[in-house]
């Protein structure tokens, strides 16, 4: 054999075991590639069952509102929810619900004036319109005209 010969075969061995490493590289990238899409199938599914699960109701058709929650114990509590203009009062702990009481849920209290007939501030409305009302009281002196 030749020097020339020895020559072509160290280079096509070389080109070969450089061809095998690609294998195994190509084979890496498509094993990642479906764990990354497994992974983001999963999380996607986990989105969506949290989304539209079952006991998910729509604002609209929502009629169950909580009122009130208070802790009576490590694991039990009082809840009062409102139930189609009827208050339930529940014992809620141990893996059970027992229902304590029931009654025609109160009428909504009308919004009063202060006497001097500046707005109330309602404190159920979101922070920035009762700012918004407090500093138009503030600058106006509770007078309804500017100092």
């Amino acid at each position: 054999m030749s020097g020339a010969d020895t020559a072509t075969r160290t280079g096509i061995e070389a080109v070969q075991a450089g061809g095998d490493a690609m294998l195994g590289m190509a084979a890496f990238g498509k094993t990642a590639l479906v764990l990354i899409v497994m992974v983001g199938l999963i999380v996607l599914c986990g989105w969506l069952l949290k989304r539209f699960g079952p006991g998910q109701a729509g604002g609209a058709g929502q009629t169950l509102k909580v009122v009130a929650s208070r802790a009576v114990g490590a694991k039990e509590r009082v809840v009062v929810v409102e139930l189609d203009d009827t208050w339930l009062v529940l014992g809620v702990g141990g893996g059970q619900v027992t229902k304590l009481h029931e009654r025609p849920a109160p009428e909504p209290a009308p919004e009063s004036r202060p006497a001097s007939g500046e707005p109330a501030i309602n404190p159920d409305a979101p922070f920035a319109r009762r700012f918004a009302q407090a500093l138009k009281s503030n600058l106006s002196g509770g007078t309804g005209k500017p100092r």
